[in-house]
């Protein structure tokens, strides 16, 4: 039996593909099967370390970006994803898989078409409440469409509903539990103070990191700051906190990472009183599994179609707080903060509400019907 996924560049698209292979992983050996042969279909491979620990094979697919203005780059990209797509049909003719598995995004663009023509089945997730062009542009030709808002239904074409089944996103099995011993030591918290935990997004956010650090003195005043900045952003960032820290009685409250290991990410999420965070579908997902309080930071539309969406659908059930990009302030942001870390019964109230948001079990509903569709056409 052999599987290929394929999704696009970020790691809303890349986690979830891996919490369907370590599903799978556990279902082929509680079943007796054979284990089986599993692939990445991409332009990066986002995470050798988590392909390798899966046993993922990773083969570089090009893709091009169709971005939402009008720019010259469209018309070159739109090369490298015929490109693409002929290197994609090359490859999936070798390995000849029983079925595709898309998370969608511009990655998957060329191996969802090449598996089509192909006559592949292809079986696709949609992660948000408005789904990306490349889900909607592969629905017709999937066998099953699996989402995780039961408002993303509506955006597909009415004669495939019936293809159509909410299983919630898949969440990795490390990051469906917290841990919360030896976690501050870990960290380097201080104790006794309590503890805010700004997640940026799979590439970090400069927005927020620019808020976060005009609002840095007054934050490490009310609690210990767990702050992922994102790779590129983290050596600047860390610079200007010292400065501005510089002489603060909690200067060392403020703990800036380029970004959270699955490790750390436990560890944070165990002890952390308040997520701020993008409003990525698997960020949301994984804050409601840890039932804590969040002020999501949407991406504006303009930019991502997705992110406003899935901030106020979470925000609908009292889990959420959103703010704008475009209204965000420092002084906002810190009266927010205060307003949550203050209100005890405000904060436990938000926890209660992100219960049942997320389905735990969604990573095993979806590897098997991954296997259901793989089996009769390994046969």
């Amino acid at each position: 039996m052999k599987i290929v996924f394929t999704g696009g560049g970020t790691g809303g698209h890349f986690t979830p593909i891996i919490a369907i292979a370590e599903a799978l992983s556990d279902l082929v050996r509680e079943e007796h099967l054979i284990a089986p042969n599993l692939y990445y279909l991409a332009p990066t491979p986002y995470d050798e370390k988590a392909l390798f620990e899966n046993s993922i094979v990773y083969i570089h697919i090009p893709a091009g970006k169709m971005r939402r203005y009008a720019s010259f780059r469209n018309v070159t990209d739109s090369f490298t994803t015929i490109a693409g797509t002929i290197a994609a049909i090359l490859t999936l003719f070798r390995i000849y898989p029983d079925v595709v598995v898309s998370k969608g995004g511009y990655g998957s663009v060329p191996t969802v078409l090449a598996a089509h023509l192909l006559r592949i089945p292809i079986l696709i997730h949609e992660s948000d409440a408005k789904p990306g062009r490349a889900n909607l542009l592969a629905a017709p030709w999937a066998e099953k469409i699996a989402v995780a808002f039961d408002s993303a239904a509506v955006y597909f074409p009415a004669k495939i509903q019936k293809r159509i089944a909410r299983t919630g996103i898949p969440i990795r099995k490390a990051l469906m539990r917290i841990e919360m011993e030896g976690a501050r030591q870990y960290l380097g918290l201080e104790r006794g103070v309590p503890t805010v935990v700004i997640l940026g997004g799979s590439q970090g956010s400069v927005k927020i990191n620019e808020t976060v650090l005009s609002a840095l003195p007054e934050l490490v005043t009310l609690a210990n700051v767990i702050h992922q900045t994102g790779s590129a952003n983290f050596n600047s960032v860390e610079a200007i906190a010292k400065v501005i820290l510089s002489g603060h009685p909690h200067a060392d409250r403020y703990h800036p990472f380029n970004y959270l290991d699955q490790t750390s990410l436990q560890r944070a999420a165990g002890v952390a009183d308040l997520v701020i965070s993008r409003a990525g579908a698997t960020s949301i997902a994984e804050i409601g599994l840890w039932k804590k309080p969040a002020i999501l930071i949407p991406i504006p539309e303009s930019v991502s179609h997705d992110q406003r969406t899935n901030a106020y659908a979470y925000a609908r059930t009292g889990a959420a707080i959103v703010l704008e990009e475009e209204n965000l302030a420092s002084h906002l942001l810190v009266a927010e903060v205060k307003r949550i870390l203050d209100d005890h019964e405000l904060a436990l109230r938000m926890g209660k509400a992100a219960e049942g948001f997320t389905d735990p079990d969604a990573a095993r509903i979806l590897a098997r019907e991954v296997l259901a569709i793989a089996l009769p056409h390994e046969a």
